[in-house]
């Protein structure tokens, strides 16, 4: 397994990905509360890997994808966040393919996103999910992560989103 910087070569794979994701919630087999057309799309994805952030997890194929930046969402800045710095790192849109859930790639991705920040000296971390996603609340909850604040807001064009802010700080851990 790698996981590596994403290059435009990857940009099918990482939108089929998506596309996976919204079938399986539209069928009623995952629920993460995206929105197909809206929120991830094609662009999502191409915009970041014009960025450089985006990074995709392979095992023989592109099984996940997930953004690492020091973005912070506008919602973030008025949370009551634990810890008060500027070196703070965020994932975004990690997504695992739904033919390959159960196999505990969102837990080595995350793991990735974690090892990359303490390299770059952001012991902050900060994620964000939707309130309904609890498969993405537990795994996160298993890894230490902190529920900080559940703010109600529109997110990423996708209305009536109860946003869980997750962190967790690296300062003692690696």
């Amino acid at each position: 397994m790698n996981i590596r910087k994403a290059t435009i070569a990857d940009l099918n794979a990482i939108e089929i990905i998506y596309n996976d994701i919204h079938t399986e919630e539209e069928k009623g087999n995952q629920t993460i509360g995206w929105v197909r057309d809206i929120y991830p799309t094609r662009m999502t994805a191409e915009e970041s890997i014009f960025r450089g952030d985006m990074f995709v997890l392979e095992e023989g194929e592109i099984l996940g994808a997930g953004i690492i930046n020091q973005t912070q969402v506008d919602v973030y800045y008025d949370a009551s966040w634990e810890y008060d710095t500027d070196d703070v790192c965020v994932l975004h849109t990690l997504v695992i393919s739904p033919k390959a859930a159960g196999k505990g790639y969102g837990r080595t991705f995350v793991k990735f996103f974690e090892r990359w920040a303490k390299e770059h000296g952001l012991p902050e971390l900060r994620i964000d999910t939707n309130v309904r996603n609890t498969a993405a609340r537990a795994m996160y909850r298993k890894m230490n992560y902190k529920e900080i604040e559940i703010i109600p807001t529109t997110f990423n064009g996708i209305s009536d989103v109860n946003l869980v802010l997750l962190e967790k700080n690296l300062a003692n851990e690696y």
